[in-house]
C-alpha cells in the first residue's frame, strides 16, 4: 500500500437502509469533495463491508498531520451542504480514529 501522508483518519458508521442511497450519493458527491479541499487532506476513499459486527461504511482520509480534523477549515467543510443533516439523522454506530504511520517511516 502506498501512502503519501503520515496519518490516516477513519470514520465508520451504519446507515438505515431506507436512506442508504441518498446517504451514499451525498457522501461521495458532496461531503468527500468538500473535505478534499481542506488544507492537509491528501486523499480520501470510501469502503463498505459485508462482515457482521462492524460498521457497514468506512471513509479513510490521508492527512498531513493529526490536527487537520480539528481545524476550522475541516469543521466548516464537514458542516457544509446537505450531507451533514442526512448523516446526523440517518447514521448510527459512528466511530472515528486517527492512526499514525509507523512503517515505513516517513
Amino acid at each position: 500500500m502506498s501512502t503519501q501522508g503520515k496519518y490516516l483518519y477513519m470514520v465508520m458508521m451504519d446507515v438505515d437502509s431506507a436512506n442508504e442511497d441518498e446517504f451514499n450519493k451525498l457522501y461521495s458527491e458532496e461531503h468527500v469533495p468538500f473535505l478534499l479541499d481542506v488544507p492537509g487532506v491528501i486523499s480520501a476513499a470510501r469502503f463498505k463491508t459485508s462482515s457482521n459486527g462492524f460498521p457497514k461504511y468506512m471513509a479513510v482520509y490521508e492527512l498531513e498531520s493529526p490536527g487537520v480534523t480539528g481545524s476550522e477549515a475541516w469543521r466548516k467543510a464537514a458542516g457544509s451542504g446537505e450531507f451533514s443533516g442526512i448523516a446526523g439523522a440517518h447514521a448510527s454506530n459512528r466511530q472515528q480514529v486517527t492512526y499514525e504511520r509507523i512503517y515505513p517511516e516517513g
